[in-house]
């Protein structure tokens, strides 16, 4: 009886084997997820980004991205000259640029 088993087991019909699309289903829904959640609110910000450094102005209060907060004095296309204390100018990239700052905190970093 135990010669028997073995020759059950290999005589069971074999199991349909999956389409293409459901291999690959989960592929694309970690893919959509990632693209969603990651790539598309990137995308966002960096649209944000170089609209905003394409509006720059002169007199616009700015951050840079070591940590530098200036008035802008002069800009080209490709740099922009900011005044960081009286009589001291830097010239730093557009893309440097991080942030603008509004008038009301930087009075209020100037008071401290």
């Amino acid at each position: 009886m135990f010669s028997l088993v073995p020759q059950a087991w290999a005589q069971a019909a074999p199991a349909a084997a999956p389409s293409m699309l459901e291999q690959f289903f989960p592929f694309i829904i970690v893919i959509l997820i990632f693209f969603f959640l990651v790539i598309r609110p990137q995308q966002k910000r960096a649209q944000n980004q170089k609209s905003f450094v394409g509006g720059l102005k002169r007199g616009d209060s700015v951050l840079t991205t070591g940590g530098i907060v200036g008035t802008i004095e002069g800009l080209t296309e490709l740099f922009v000259t900011l005044q960081i204390a009286n009589n001291v100018k830097i010239k730093v990239l557009r893309s440097a640029i991080a942030s603008g700052i509004s008038d009301e905190l930087d009075k209020k970093g100037s008071e401290k």
